[in-house]
């Protein structure tokens, strides 16, 4: 069974996360869920990227760095939006990564200084009309399938960011389980 170390998206580690957390703990594996907000959570995006902007990336990074570093190295990294930010910079810069899930977001390999390492398999996940995933989030989704060696994009139908945090008002049942079937497949071999 995979480790796995879960990033919380900007509203913060919610219960929505730990619950889909603990989809993946039923299953067998093991599920890190970091709250590298210290406790904070939000109401709207808006408010988490901004606390998130007052702490500054190159301090959330660190955080993660930290967090990771407390591990073992064969980890399946994992990230809801913002948190893809953090789960990706590890599973490029940190040897051993075992595998990546992208929930809501994904970011230009390039950003990380490496291209994306060689037998590191990714999933995607994302709604194809979500405004805060359409454009650069899609973009580079589009372009790590194009050039990691085996990466998988999921689109599902709708515009809801964050659609498989349950605490959520815009939570979509149907795309969670199937998000989660897709993730406990992937999961099998890591």
């Amino acid at each position: 069974m995979a480790e796995i170390l879960l990033f919380h998206h900007s509203l913060g580690l919610t219960r929505g996360v730990v619950a889909f957390a603990g989809k993946l703990r039923a299953a067998g594996h093991s599920v890190h869920t970091p709250d590298y907000y210290d406790g904070r959570t939000f109401d709207s995006i808006e408010a988490g990227v901004a606390y998130a902007d007052e702490l500054g990336s190159d301090e959330i990074r660190e955080r993660a760095r930290r967090i990771a570093d407390g591990l073992g190295d064969a980890l399946v990294y994992a990230g809801f939006s913002l948190g893809v930010e953090l789960a990706q910079m590890l599973a490029q810069t940190r040897p051993g990564a075992r595998g990546m899930l992208m929930f809501d977001g994904c970011i230009q390999p390039q950003e990380f200084g490496t291209p994306w390492p060689s037998g590191v398999p990714v999933q995607i996940h994302g709604m194809e009309n979500d405004p805060y995933f359409v454009g650069y989030e899609l973009d580079a989704a589009r372009e790590l399938v194009t050039s990691a060696q085996d990466a998988e994009l999921f689109l599902y139908p709708g515009d809801r960011h964050l659609f498989a945090d349950s605490s959520l008002p815009w939570y979509d049942a149907d795309a969670a389980a199937l998000l989660t079937e897709r993730v406990l497949g992937f999961l099998t071999d890591r």
